[in-house]
């Protein structure tokens, strides 16, 4: 039988109350053996509850408790998933982590590829580690929504896509998923000449049929950096291409918006910015479904920041600024938009604002997302130039919860090697402004996205 170690007790809580501590297991509860968080969470949510569990020395103690509906026990465990994650059985022909150089921190090496990680973080997964018990829990416990990276349902061309032999075989599990009607989102990261074309509008057309369940599908372009030696040969994405994908794609959002009153598919940004497009109206994004995925972030942060200039205009007791510069690093892609709007905020504010494009020499100039940007790139191409009293920089750039950037260059040496303090600006166009203001901001959320931040990289 599986045993959860219990690392810490909440104070106050049912647990504290019932003497469990520190040292004690989870054995099971109403009488299930707690594989991971899932189990946990869900069989603990009942109302009336009995557990077991084990002190110190093997002495087992039972408890049969009533409390209100979904009220923690207040048990802190020690992994996240309560269980070991689950790597990554695929060698997908576009994977970013086999385009990474050698000598980074080993944590970056590592694929997930873990349904937990779905429900938890927004991760999207293939279904290639899921087992039909997986699917059988997800349908028990309701659990949604899974985030799935499809690709192409075309079944022979998706185990190629993925190098995984079961990856076409997987694709029955989306049938029992909308039968048991779990929601679900869709992605297709899309390689020039491999799952375009026919095949994407034949991917959109089959998704399509899962609509309500199924409530997005984004369209990505693959990223490629300059570490391709010896993998798959891929070719990057031209003008033209980016045309005809956002002509499939908005052809099928017109059809199903008629039908289903949501457009249910979506270009990324970059599809639009290669395009030499404007991205789609606030309208066209379904309340943004698909942010974290690169769809809708250019235009939800002109929205932001359109309505915090409002705020300020017509807020009598606005605060005033220093006529001091500052300054504001991005990359290629969010580039024309951060100038734009420093432009506004100069005349509206009389404060100078030097907005820098960032080239990404670390993994090739083909990545625009700012994300992925480097450290040592920041130093490079901004050494010498006017950065006036502060850089700003996107959060995104930076480890989730830390200062240092994917090459391990810390805030500190870029602070060091810039001679100027380093501001992290949440991703919003409200924390734009306020930064440009000088207000910083601790709360690193988007407060009027309806779907949590899961802190993926791939931002602009």
């Amino acid at each position: 039988m599986k045993k959860q170690l219990i690392v810490g007790v909440e104070p106050d809580s049912i647990a504290h109350k019932l003497h469990i501590k520190k040292g004690d297991y989870l054995l099971t509860v109403n009488g299930e053996t707690v594989r991971d968080i899932f189990d946990y969470r869900f069989l603990s949510a009942d109302e009336i509850l009995e557990f077991e569990i084990e002190k110190p020395g093997g002495k087992i103690k039972s408890f049969e408790i009533e409390k209100d509906y979904g009220q923690d026990l207040g048990l802190v465990f020690g992994q996240d998933l309560m269980d070991d994650y689950r790597s990554c059985t695929n060698k997908c022909i576009f994977c970013f982590i086999d385009q990474m150089p050698k000598g980074m921190r080993e944590t970056l090496y590592f694929k997930d590829d873990d349904s937990r990680l779905s429900f938890l973080q927004g991760n999207y997964v293939t279904l290639t580690n899921m087992k039909q018990e997986d699917i059988d829990r997800i349908i028990r416990y309701h659990m949604g929504p899974i985030n799935i990276s499809v690709h192409t349902t075309d079944e022979d061309l998706r185990c190629k896509m993925l190098n995984n032999r079961f990856a076409g075989k997987v694709l029955k599990y989306l049938d029992q998923l909308n039968e048991a009607q779990i929601p679900m989102n869709g992605q297709i990261v899309l390689c020039k000449g491999i799952n375009d074309g026919k095949q994407l509008e034949k991917t959109i057309r089959d998704l399509s049929d899962y609509i309500p369940n199924m409530e997005s599908l984004s369209v990505v372009p693959a990223g490629l950096t300059k570490y391709r030696e010896g993998l798959f040969p891929l070719e990057k994405c031209t003008k033209n291409d980016a045309l005809e994908v956002i002509k499939t794609v908005e052809k099928f959002q017109q059809n199903l918006y008629n039908i289903y009153s949501t457009h249910f598919v979506h270009a990324s940004d970059e599809f639009y910015l290669l395009a030499g497009l404007e991205v789609p109206d606030e309208d066209s994004y379904d309340g943004y479904p698909q942010l974290e995925n690169g769809v809708g972030m250019l235009r939800l942060l002109n929205e932001e920041f359109k309505e915090a200039v409002l705020n300020y205009r017509s807020d009598p007791e606005a605060e005033t600024v220093a006529n001091s510069p500052l300054s504001v690093a991005t990359g290629r892609l969010a580039y024309p938009y951060l100038e734009r709007y420093a432009k506004e905020a100069e005349e509206l504010l009389g404060r100078e604002i030097h907005v820098y494009e960032i080239r990404n020499d670390f993994f090739g100039e083909s990545i625009t997302v700012s994300g992925l940007l480097c450290g040592q790139d920041l130093i490079c191409q901004l050494k010498g130039k006017p950065l006036g009293e502060a850089l700003l920089l996107p959060v995104n750039m930076f480890r989730a919860g830390e200062e240092y950037f994917l090459d391990d260059v810390t805030k500190e040496q870029v602070e060091n090697e810039l001679g100027v303090p380093v501001r992290i600006v949440p991703n919003n166009g409200f924390s734009l402004f306020d930064a440009f203001l000088g207000i910083e901001t601790t709360d690193f959320r988007r407060q009027n996205y309806e779907q949590a931040d899961r802190g993926d990289r791939w931002q602009a």
